[in-house]
């Protein structure tokens, strides 16, 4: 069993990882989740010894202690790592990243029965065994990696972001074929973004977040839990599973709102509750304002027809523009109405609007810099205008 007590981790002042403590069984496989940032990668870097920032607290394999241990002796004691870069050999056919796997001398015995094993779990290796890996895609170079690392027999699997910029058919496929590595013995902890493909195939996840692991609970726990659906799931999961399907016709150019996303509502709602106005009026009174703004200064156009001739500049301003938004919104709700032109503006307003026809007008004219050449006379040292 793994065994992870007070793992902290420092880059400088910056805290990246805070006491944290968990614990993978042999035939296990544990999420963790989190948002970008919160230490995720961190944590697995700590637990393989390939952390370049300051690491205290314990990590312990079936009793023995590994956190002074470098990298390689760390493998040998049987964790291996898969990257988020996957860090294979791209130069170097499947077969011979697979092996190179087998280096440690806990696994060169078992060479032949795991490069089987690893066949039998992804058969499309065994197919291109002799091929060069980076002519591979994203999906079958993650086969490699992991390959490669179940390859040296470990006792625990990390993984960091596993499903990594591959297609969602891959993504099925490659956790299908983690689900069977649990069937191994082998225990699996992994960090990835999919949250509903990790806790589909997991037993238990860890919650972290700013640094600090702060919920703990089996995977069908925290898939029905609240929190975790609003802040990883995208809301209810069984609403979301139970809701029925909504047929689209290709010839219709409008999305139903049933089908949109829940995100787009729901930010919306916040974003309306931290204005305090209902956004999309706010964008069609800036929108007339910035087009009112365009117009020469004698007459003021708005959208819908509305005309505004200009006014004062001074303390009305204000009013006047705030004025000109009620016009547009109230235009906007009724398309039929008439145009409101600039001899009704005053009826509208609680103080009229005097307009100075001797407003100051300010022009900027550029004006082409004058250029002379002189030429030396001949013979002397006077210059003549050319």
């Amino acid at each position: 069993m793994l065994e992870v007590r007070g793992l902290s981790v420092s880059y400088g002042q910056h805290r990246a990882l805070d006491d944290a403590a968990l614990t993978v069984a042999r035939g296990e496989i544990v999420a963790i989740l989190g948002a970008n940032g919160a230490g995720k990668s961190t944590l697995l870097k700590a637990v393989s010894g390939v952390c370049e920032g300051r690491v205290s607290g314990e990590v312990l394999l079936d009793g023995h202690a590994l956190h002074e241990l470098s990298a390689d002796r760390i493998v040998e004691e049987g964790i291996a790592f898969v990257p988020e870069e996957r860090g294979i050999f791209g130069d170097l056919t499947v077969e011979e990243n697979l092996k190179l796997g087998a280096y440690p001398d806990r696994a060169r015995s078992d060479e032949a029965a795991n490069l089987d094993r690893v066949f039998a779990l992804f058969p499309v290796l065994s197919e291109r065994r002799r091929q060069v890996a980076r002519t591979m895609s994203g999906g079958e170079q993650q086969m490699v990696a992991i390959g490669r690392a179940m390859m040296s027999s470990p006792q625990i699997l990390t993984l960091d972001e596993p499903s990594l910029g591959l297609a969602p058919i891959l993504c099925k496929e490659l956790f299908n074929n983690l689900a069977q590595i649990r069937d191994l013995g082998m225990g699996t902890l992994m960090v990835e973004q999919n949250a509903k493909l990790s806790l589909s195939i997991a037993d238990r996840g860890y919650l972290l977040e700013n640094a600090r692991i702060i919920h703990e609970a089996a995977a069908d726990e925290l898939m029905g839990d609240a929190a975790v659906q609003a802040a990883y799931l995208g809301g209810d999961a069984s609403e979301i599973s139970s809701r029925p399907a909504v047929p689209v016709s290709h010839s219709d150019h409008a999305v139903p709102k049933s089908v949109l996303p829940r995100c787009i509502a729901t930010d919306r709602k916040k974003s309306d509750g931290l204005a305090g106005i209902d956004i999309s009026q706010l964008v069609t009174k800036a929108s007339a304002v910035s087009k009112a703004a365009a117009k020469p200064p004698a007459m003021t156009a708005v959208p819908d027809g509305i005309r505004l001739s200009k006014a004062p500049r001074g303390s009305s301003d204000v009013q006047t523009m705030l004025k000109e938004f009620e016009i547009a919104a109230e235009r906007a709700r009724r398309p039929k109405q008439e145009p409101i032109v600039a001899e009704n503006l005053n009826s509208l307003l609680e103080k009229p609007v005097r307009v100075s026809e001797e407003s100051p007008v300010t022009i900027e004219v550029y004006r082409r810099p004058r250029v002379e050449v002189y030429r030396r006379k001949p013979g002397g040292r006077s210059f003549e205008r050319d």
